[in-house]
């Protein structure tokens, strides 16, 4: 039966093991606990709590909280001064997923703000005449660029979930914009790594740049153009964007550097609410995101398999390894059968479903790894991770919270910015494939289900996340390429193990996915014996040159009426608890 009835996983298989208060600007590990006794009802959250990539686009949050906002302003919030702050890793011109769950009714669903392709995208424009992938041409410049969802997506959320209107909301990005913000090591490492790409854009370059180079650190980063942009989204909703004379700078300054958008891609852009995926992984409820992102569905494979057996009882080599063997076949799935679900037909509840978990772990050997050419072939891929991409997690007083995750893809997008708008534009159109058998920018390959076409959106790795038992709630998500789903499948089996938030975001980190037949990992991750021990059952090991992703986490104890807040040590970011007031008595 599918995963997402509760209840009906199967039982574990037997064994046969072979013998033998608000964080500063210059915080690295930002992490808070709050306790306090109960003061409301038992299903009432003892604090509310913000987790994001960045310590001003928390504080953005918090004070949309104080201001009398609910998690869906605070995301509002969050996200636009993420735009500001975080120009290298999401922002208005890019998309992104924003996983909701509302408390008074138990209504969870995912809003799909997710780039589209402009209707004249084909493969055609990305090939050369050998026939090869112009790659340039899907990273560099408006050409590469998909029609963005942020703005649609924060228009949506404030008038369909929010509290306070949409100008109160951005109010706090707008701010930063005009008055600037000091520019941090890992922005200007970003940019110095692609410095050639945004010279080629002048009003990129006039943002960005000092002198021809990156900035020094400190360096006071003014974005005016972003500020009359994001006022007219305050003003005029979406039609602030994707309408008038933000629309027409968008265009103008696309189609003259070789672009194809054309009015009707920004006027017709709309975003989608979609019913996230639902599985239990030994009790435990997992709420995800649904095509067009490939996260839910390799998370919930990967548990399913992974609940056949009892993984704190082993040693570690052995749960490293059956962990690998279960990422090893999700991300084949992935590879073979995901897509935009408004043009492509996807399997998604067999994909999701406890039998399909049992077949293919069935090919599961405990005294040797698999190798990837045993399974069927699909389109090859090759390992990628980028310190793109950025997630936050909200909790509010009143239980109600959102997990998103939002990008431009590669760093800086497609190193462009159109004139006069102040808005850096995604390089989306590379998470297409053009030929089946190609790899994208993040090496993970593809066949026809995720090929080019003109208004469809291109599957996504992004997997923000609800985990749920009946005494606590992780509230999770985290940037990393193609390591994205892995990473959050770690965490949520060091949840269920009952590692605390701040543990679970420091924890080291390894990944496979499918090809190449390795397992990755963070540098000393992996224990040299417990590498040893991996590499005799067959395991090839390759270490990453750095640490890679950005976890952001808030996990709610409810038997110890207790909230947490975790940003990962790898990252600048900041998690703040802000503990419920209590009403007093006359």
């Amino acid at each position: 039966m599918p995963a997402s009835r509760p209840g009906r996983l199967p039982a574990p298989a037997a064994l046969r093991l072979p013998p033998g208060p608000y964080l500063t600007l210059c915080c690295i590990l930002a992490m808070q606990l709050f306790t306090v006794p109960a003061i409301a009802t038992a299903e009432t959250p003892p604090a509310a709590a913000i987790a994001s990539a960045h310590p001003l686009a928390t504080a953005a949050g918090i004070e949309i909280l104080n201001a009398g906002g609910n998690a869906f302003d605070a995301a509002v919030a969050v996200s636009a001064a993420l735009a500001v702050v975080e120009p290298g890793s999401s922002g208005l011109g890019g998309g992104g997923f924003w996983l909701l769950h509302r408390d008074s009714d138990g209504h969870q669903i995912m809003i799909d703000g997710r780039e589209r392709a402009p209707q004249a995208a084909t493969p055609a424009l990305f090939i050369g005449p050998d026939g090869t992938v112009l790659r340039e041409r899907l990273m560099d410049g408006p050409l590469a660029a998909a029609i963005p969802g942020v703005p649609a997506a924060l228009d949506h959320l404030a008038r369909h979930y929010g509290r306070l209107p949409l100008s109160r909301s951005l109010a706090p990005a707008i701010r930063l914009a005009r008055d600037g913000f000091a520019a941090d090591d890992k922005l200007t490492a970003m940019i110095r790594f692609r410095l050639d790409a945004l010279r080629r854009s002048p009003a990129a370059a006039a943002l960005f740049l000092v002198n021809d180079g990156p900035p020094a650190p400190g360096h006071i980063i003014r974005q005016h153009d972003l500020a009359d942009t994001l006022q007219q989204l305050a003003q005029h909703g979406r039609d602030g964007f994707y309408r008038g004379p933000v629309a027409r700078r968008l265009l103008d300054g696309v189609r003259a550097a070789g672009g194809i958008w054309q009015d009707s891609d920004l006027q017709h852009y709309q975003v989608v609410e979609r019913a996230p995926l639902h599985g239990v992984y030994r009790g435990i409820k997992i709420t995800a995101a649904p095509p067009p992102s490939s996260g839910g569905i390799g998370l919930l494979t990967m548990l399913n398999i992974l609940s056949r057996y009892d993984l704190d009882r082993l040693p570690e080599a052995t749960r490293i390894h059956l962990i690998s063997e279960a990422m090893r076949r999700a991300y084949r799935d992935r590879a073979q059968y995901l897509g935009d679900p408004d043009f492509v037909a996807m399997p998604v509840e067999r994909l999701i479903d406890a039998d399909h978990a049992a077949a293919v772990a069935a090919s599961i050997h405990l005294d040797r790894a698999t190798r990837s050419t045993e399974l069927p072939e699909v389109a090859p891929t090759t390992a990628g991770d980028g310190p793109d991409t950025s997630h936050f997690s909200i909790l509010d007083r009143d239980g109600n919270r959102v997990a998103a995750t939002l990008s431009i893809n590669y760093p800086f997008g497609a190193a462009f910015v159109a004139p006069g708008t102040g808005v850096v534009l995604n390089d989306e159109l590379d998470d297409f494939v053009i030929q089946p058998g190609t790899r994208i920018g993040y090496g993970l390959g593809g066949g026809a289900a995720n090929l080019i076409q003109g208004g469809k959106r291109p599957l996504s790795s992004m997997t923000p996340t609800f985990v749920e038992s009946d005494h606590q709630l992780a509230i999770l998500g985290t940037p990393g390429g193609s390591r994205i789903i892995s990473m959050v499948v770690l965490a949520t089996l060091q949840l269920a193990a009952g590692q605390q938030a701040a543990a679970v975001v420091a924890a080291g980190r390894y990944h496979h996915q499918f090809l190449p037949d390795v397992i990755s990992h963070e540098p000393g991750a992996i224990a040299p014996g417990v590498a040893a021990t991996l590499q005799g059952l067959g395991h090839q090991l390759e270490a990453t040159s750095r640490p890679y992703g950005n976890m952001q986490l808030i996990l709610w104890d409810r038997r110890q009426r207790r909230v947490e807040a975790a940003s990962d040590p790898r990252g600048i970011g900041a998690a703040t608890v802000i503990p419920a007031i209590a009403a007093t008595k006359p």
